[in-house]
């Protein structure tokens, strides 16, 4: 393809990676007023404190001035040893005790709690403008001389994040797990293979420096033993994508040059990144994009970009030899102008240190580890943790919980957000992140705060003195754009960051030392934190919305794997080739793509749905390895013409995973994330609770539903199925139209009396607080709950759509002497429906799904509607 009309654009500079040299310490920050940055060298990381830059607080008339500030570093190793059995022992007893007494905690005046950010990464801005609306903004913004472009590439990869062996392993939503055991081996290994024989003593002090410093870097972790994304990787290895300062207030982000200098300082690998500093340079970048983003892989894709960018830093890893040919894609954001300038004196000051490891023996690979641990995950977690080293990961309890205490038992009482939020504050970052949670907690937000017992902090417990790990876990990109809208209204408001964790503190205090911390101690703290808030709302005058600008370009070529292949195999085989066919012309319309791309690529995906039904008949393909069968079948298809080649990218060069595949027992988002803290829920409408629910325990089934959608009539065709369902326990159902009183409360009595029969309750459940209620009645009656709902597309904001509200309202309309006196003869049925209706809103069906499915672990559809029934009337 030539790019000759629209490239035709002068290199500028392109930096390579320089000569080996030692490393060095990192630059300080740089400044916001005029006085210009300058990196500034140090001796290496062992023996050196790095300087970075703090923000004074400010006073009545003087000027805000930069002041340096010294990072603790390590002198040498000061990891801690694995705990002994006694002492795990005797701590495990402990923690046993308090587990069981932390129900009885309860906030009074006298309590206090202490929220600590553990590790974060950037935060979500969902900017309202269109794509092309933010690329012309973009570029009207570098035009004058306000900003730089810059660019990223996006490795095929899952998010990984690492605050030091103390400070957490963690994944996108959840840590503890076989992502966090594979992040850490990858990151250990990359030490192996920069420092050589120096590796445990550059792990330890990496860890140390994390831990004082209360730093978090985070990753794109790619590897082929966690699953399919859009290409296995040849090799697997990691990226630093963040470097976070998470102190003891709102989050510092580094800029990509710090990033650069913090990683060379480590030897840990950096990204291909691309500067575009000039209205020219910049309208070349998405002019190459949109000459490359239906063809474009690796290769072409960083030739175009380093012909044309201002200033190229080659990443560390070479995305064509560890990953392959098919880039996911770029990412481009808006950074200081100062970046060109700040970027050149980093990388002369910062030269690529040499990697010493290169030919020495690194051990079992993370691809022989698996392998060799087939029997489940917690053997491959187990291995994994044992070959990185006690010198990286001297701490195994986040993943083995604590003596006899299984990872089971770290899931802490749910009542733990609700104490946070009624304590007392120590600190000013504390009351943000209650003002934050608080917020998220009143308007409904489709998000989870799950709380862990906090295993790193076992020996300062007590009945008074709680720890926990609190996971912040958003469930849709809707709430990013809703909590922003809260943020125009109140710019006091701390960003919603993903990958989001806090450690969290209650403890009771004492009458005096809760006297002493009511005072306003933190008033400060309060200021510092002030004067960082609004010294960083914007970037050298840029106005919130441009300055947190970014958008995300994808290539085609991936996108067919990934989200046309790979996401459309749940349509494909429940509903079909005619469904699977609406769903991706429904993808590439969003697109954009071409029509001439679209009528290839509708020739190429027929063709794969005919074939893969054929071989797999009604049996889905697993996603988590779906390339072992997309993989020949796009390259056999590639053969065929260039064109057929072009369309495709490039393939044949599958990696076999069989022999070394992760067992995961967790779900994964649509990018490959592992999301175990929200599951997927069953694509099966007629899936039953049998599947999923022990028989050897009670079971509630309830139904939160619309009133006529039919629940009393399954209820009573249950009641009178011989067998009921299908085994031996007895069945109960009670009618919310027949009982007086609070009804959850008397079938919670009624579990009581016998907690192993079947529970039919036969009463809308709309709500997240009845939902709370049944779950408490499961655990205090060891019985599981199954929500049964009716199917339905849903809206954006309901889960119900009003096609299946109008189907509820005439089976309404159609009754006669309803216990409840909502039938034909009441004078308002259809406002009590739309009332019903309403307590849904806010959540999308997706939102709505999984949530139950999150909470109960098990979801019930029953059919409502034919798939291919004609449309409502229009106007």
């Amino acid at each position: 393809m030539s790019l000759s009309l629209s490239l035709s654009h002068s290199p500028r500079r392109f930096l390579p990676l320089l000569l080996p040299a030692p490393p060095f310490a990192m630059p300080p920050r740089r400044d916001h007023t005029q006085q210009r940055w300058k990196p500034k060298a140090a001796p290496a990381p062992s023996s050196a404190a790095v300087e970075r830059m703090a923000l004074a607080p400010s006073t009545a008339g003087a000027a805000q001035v930069w002041v340096p500030r010294g990072y603790a570093t390590s002198a040498s190793s000061s990891s801690s040893s694995a705990v002994t059995a006694a002492e795990q022992g005797g701590a495990g007893d402990k923690l046993s005790r308090l587990i069981k007494g932390a129900a009885e905690f309860s906030v009074d005046n006298n309590t206090f709690t202490e929220a600590q950010i553990r590790a974060t990464f950037y935060p979500k801005f969902e900017n309202e403008k269109s794509d092309q609306e933010k690329r012309t903004r973009m570029i009207e913004i570098v035009s004058q001389g306000l900003a730089t472009i810059e660019v990223t590439q996006k490795h095929s990869g899952s998010l990984f994040m690492y605050a030091g062996h103390r400070g957490g392993a963690y994944a996108k939503n959840s840590f503890g797990n076989i992502f966090t055991a594979v992040g850490v081996f990858v990151l250990g290994r990359l030490f192996r293979e920069a420092w050589g024989g120096k590796a445990p003593k550059m792990q330890a002090e990496f860890n140390d420096f994390l831990e004082k410093n209360r730093i978090c870097i985070s990753m794109e972790l790619v590897t082929a033993v966690l699953g399919d994304h859009g290409q296995r990787p040849k090799d697997d290895y990691a990226v630093v994508t963040a470097v976070t300062e998470l102190g003891h207030g709102k989050p510092q982000f580094y800029s990509t040059p710090e990033v650069i200098s913090f990683c060379r300082k480590w030897r840990l690998p950096t990204n291909h990144v691309w500067l575009f500093s000039t209205r020219k340079s910049a309208t070349s970048f998405f002019a190459a994009y949109d000459a490359l983003c239906e063809e474009g892989t690796a290769t072409p894709v960083c030739k175009a970009l380093d012909e044309i960018a201002d200033i190229s830093v080659p990443g560390s890893k070479d995305h064509v030899m560890v990953q392959g040919e098919i880039l996911e894609g770029l990412v481009a954001r808006i950074v200081s102008r100062e970046s060109s300038v700040q970027m050149e004196e980093v990388l002369r000051n910062f030269p690529i240190p040499s990697l010493d490891g290169g030919d020495s023996d690194l051990g079992p690979s993370l691809r022989d580890i698996c392998a060799a641990n087939r029997s489940d995950e917690k053997q491959q977690i187990k291995s994994l943790l044992e070959n990185v080293g006690s010198s990286m990961c001297p701490d195994h309890r986040d993943w083995f919980g604590y003596s006899g205490l299984e990872a089971q038992s770290r899931n802490a009482d749910k009542s733990v957000v609700t104490h946070f939020l009624q304590a007392h504050p120590t600190d000013y970052a504390t009351k943000k992140l209650q003002e934050m949670i608080g917020l998220m907690k009143r308007k409904n937000f489709s998000a989870s705060f799950k709380s862990y017992w906090n295993y790193q902090k076992v020996d300062s417990l007590s009945n008074d003195n709680l720890c926990y790990k609190m996971v912040i876990h958003v469930y849709s990109d809707s709430v990013f754009r809703r909590y922003q809208q809260e943020m125009r209204k109140n710019q006091e408001l701390w960003p919603l960051y993903r990958g989001f964790f806090v450690d969290v503190n209650l403890f009771k205090a004492n009458n005096k030392k809760a006297a002493e911390l009511s005072k306003d101690s933190n008033t400060l703290l309060r200021n510092i934190n002030g004067a960082l808030d609004s010294s960083l709302s914007s970037k050298d005058g840029l106005a919130d919305e441009d300055s947190n600008l970014m958008v995300k370009l994808k290539f085609l070529t991936y996108k067919i794997r990934t989200f046309l292949i790979r996401n459309g195999l749940s349509t494909l085989f429940k509903d079909g080739p005619s469904a699977y066919r609406t769903y991706y012309l429904r993808q590439m319309k969003i697109w954009g793509t071409s029509a001439s791309k679209q009528k290839e690529l509708t020739k190429m995906l027929d063709e794969w749905a005919v074939y893969i039904r054929r071989k797999y008949q009604n049996k889905q393909l697993p996603s988590s390895t779906y390339l072992s069968e997309a993989e020949p079948f796009l390259e056999q298809y590639a053969k065929r013409s260039p064109a057929n080649q072009a369309l495709i990218g490039a393939a044949g060069d599958l990696v076999q995973t069989e022999n070394f595949l992760a067992i995961l027992d967790a779900q994964r988002d649509e990018e490959g994330d592992l999301q175990p803290e929200r599951g997927t829920a069953p694509s099966s409408p007629t899936s039953t609770s049998l599947d999923v629910v022990s028989k050897t325990e009670g079971l509630i089934v309830f139904f939160p539903g619309i009133p006529g959608c039919a629940k009393s009539a399954l209820c009573e065709q249950i009641l009178n199925t011989p067998g009921g369902l299908g085994d031996n326990r007895p069945l109960h159902s009670l009618m919310g139209d027949r009982t007086k009183g609070r009804y959850w409360q008397k079938v919670a009595d009624e579990r009581k009396k016998k907690p192993f029969r079947i529970t039919l309750a036969d009463k809308n459940a709309p709500n997240e607080e009845v939902w709370r209620q049944i779950e408490d009645m499961c655990g205090m009656t060891k019985a599981a709950a199954v929500p049964v709902i009716p199917d339905s597309e849903g809206t954006d904001s309901n889960p119900f759509s009003l096609e299946a509200l109008a189907v509820f309202m005439f089976r309404v309309l159609q009754r006669v002497n309803h216990p409840g006196n909502l039938d034909k003869a009441s004078p308002n049925a259809g406002y009590i429906l739309l009332m019903f209706y309403n307590l849904y809103d806010g959540k999308s069906r997706r939102e709505f799904e999984s949530e139950l499915y999150e909470r109960f672990g098990s979801l019930v559809k029953m059919p409502l509607l034919k798939p291919e029934r004609a449309p409502l009337p229009g106007d």
